[in-house]
């Protein structure tokens, strides 16, 4: 059995007519799981899928392309009743910002840190170039969502 400090199932739509996956979703964390319910549940989520599209993306560090699966893609109305199609990358608050620099921490853990902080900008630069050309938008969705 694989060890992990990750919180991992499978999530069984509640309204399953708005789920446009194939089978049900697999979330990876407990922040994915949250936003799962949250947008099984919110009535202005007309449809959403998870990891139903994959980008390629040029990662600067090892000068390759590599292939991104963005979280979910959701289509919501807005409080006019229009429809905006969304790419959604999910990631704890912490993990959105530039690493922080820290005696505390091993050389290598500052090391990871930095290359995922620029592996997922190059992610989210491809993300958001391939979201404009087909009409939709490209956000980053934290846990401070879900609070407000």
């Amino acid at each position: 059995m694989k060890s992990t400090k990750f919180i991992q199932g499978i999530y069984t739509p509640i309204n399953k007519e708005k789920y446009l996956g194939t089978g049900n979703p697999v979330y990876r964390s407990a922040l994915e799981r949250d936003f799962f319910l949250f947008f099984d549940k919110n009535t202005n989520v007309t449809a959403w899928a998870s990891e139903g599209i994959v980008i390629p993306y040029y990662f600067s560090v090892d000068s390759k392309v590599h292939k991104y699966y963005v979280d979910l893609i959701a289509a919501i109305k807005d409080s006019n009743g229009n429809t905006q199609k969304y790419l959604i990358e999910l990631k704890p608050h912490s993990q959105t910002q530039p690493p922080k620099q820290s005696n505390r921490k091993k050389s290598s853990t500052v090391l990871y840190e930095n290359l995922m902080y620029e592996k997922n900008q190059c992610k989210w630069k491809a993300a958001s170039e391939y979201a404009a050309k087909k009409g939709m938008k490209f956000i980053v969705l934290t846990e401070k969502y879900l609070a407000s």
